[in-house]
């Protein structure tokens, strides 16, 4: 499995603390399966002013780490990127790294308001040749009241990333709600763990893929966790991606998800 949003690197954001947590993250990763991880620290004015070089270092530094430490993973770059009026142009100019210096860039609104502006910036980040893929919409406090923007960015050509503790719960109902109603609709082209800590937030993937699978499938859960993923490091075109699948697939004539037809109902 490759998980694509990670704080893994030790003590430049609210991740992992120290070297000690990083290691037991990156050791706990490995056992669960996972072979690629992207370090993604925050970018976010004002909070934590991360950029691509200094992600680099981190990165290079902890390789040896683990090397040490006997723990085989695969890291690469990337940024958990907050939305500023120069982000098409920091990211041009190598300031803001893309996944594994790609097309693609994590992108992270904001949690608890939605911005006025957000489509118009996803738009523009296409037009530039970037695909973002926004990060754990589920978990967004107003997506109860605007979840057609997400719908609408879909359409638009962004991919969705949902959060691996969503799925299963850990981060309560409500994320978990709009987690499987975003999977069962087809809106979701990647899981994530968007791991911070060993304890409180771990890096762990399987469970959340077991429970994709059985909401979309089998197939459509291998594509959650890696066919996308490794097409998006290798920098392939979105056209080239799997094709989301839904819950739906599988039904003899085609129909709104479980949740759509639920709230239609009333």
């Amino acid at each position: 499995m490759i998980d694509l949003h990670c704080h893994m690197l030790p003590g430049i954001d609210d991740g992992a603390p120290d070297r000690a947590v990083a290691v037991a993250m990156a050791r706990c990763a490995a056992n669960d399966g996972i072979t690629h991880t992207a370090c993604t620290p925050h970018i976010y004015p004002g909070l934590y002013h991360n950029d691509r070089d200094g992600i680099l270092k981190h990165i290079a530094a902890f390789r040896e780490v683990l090397v040490a430490e006997g723990i085989t993973l695969n890291l690469v770059v990337g940024a958990d990127t907050h939305l500023t009026p120069d982000l098409v142009r920091d990211i041009k100019a190598g300031r803001i790294p893309t996944l594994n210096d790609t097309r693609y860039l994590l992108f992270e609104p904001p949690h608890h308001v939605a911005p006025p502006r957000l489509e118009d910036s996803v738009f523009n980040m296409l037009a530039a040749g970037i695909v973002p893929v926004v990060t754990h919409p589920e978990r967004l406090s107003w997506i109860d009241s605007n979840y057609e923007i997400f719908e609408r960015m879909v359409d638009a050509g962004a991919l969705m990333q949902i959060t691996a503790g969503s799925v299963t719960g850990r981060f309560g109902g409500r994320p978990k709600y709009w987690a499987e109603r975003m999977l069962d609709e087809g809106l979701v082209h990647l899981l994530a763990t968007d791991a911070h800590h060993v304890d409180k937030r771990p890096p762990l993937l399987r469970e959340a893929r077991d429970a994709a699978a059985a909401i979309v499938g089998d197939d459509e859960a291998e594509h959650l966790v890696l066919t996308r993923p490794r097409m998006i490091l290798e920098n392939r075109p979105p056209e080239e991606l799997p094709q989301v699948e839904s819950s739906t697939i599988a039904d003899p004539v085609p129909q709104p998800g479980f949740w759509k037809r639920l709230f239609k109902a009333h």
